[in-house]
């Protein structure tokens, strides 16, 4: 008597191992986590990034205001609300509250994301340096400390 399994297909090598759905399985399971292990955030390759931000703000452990405002805790916090730092009229009316999704659109291109805003800054291009940006800044607190 001959049985077909409907895992393998009933297809066997040249072992007599089945294979056949097994195989495609995997490979589903591969292409479908590829995505995500590529597009994983890096907090530490968003510091590497920062170094393009920090000319104009301060980060961490007694930031301060700079040319820009300060971005502990900038996360969650409503636009323009850095305590000390003169924001323009389009920024503070903005009303927005930075998340991942305004950030990232932000960062792209902040003169047109908020017109009028005062930040001279062309954006970053790089989907994947935006990202890595995000998972550095997003790890700092109110008080400049890593969550």
């Amino acid at each position: 008597m001959i049985t077909r399994s409907l895992w393998t297909g009933g297809q066997t090598n040249k072992t007599g191992k089945e294979i056949g759905m097994l195989r495609w399985v995997v490979a589903a399971c591969i292409v479908i986590a590829l995505p995500a292990v590529a597009s994983a955030q890096d907090a530490d390759a968003g510091k590497k990034i920062f170094k393009k931000c920090f000319a104009c703000h301060a980060i961490g452990p007694g930031a301060k205001n700079k040319v820009g405002p300060h971005l502990n805790g900038v996360i969650g916090r409503p636009a323009g609300s850095a305590e000390g730092f003169k924001y323009s009229k389009a920024m503070k009316g903005s009303g927005i509250t930075w998340d991942q999704a305004i950030f990232i659109e932000y960062i792209t291109s902040p003169k047109k994301t908020i017109p009028g805003n005062k930040m001279i800054f062309p954006g970053i291009k790089d989907e994947l340096d935006r990202e890595n940006l995000f998972a550095y800044i997003e790890q700092f607190d109110a008080d400049g400390n890593t969550k």
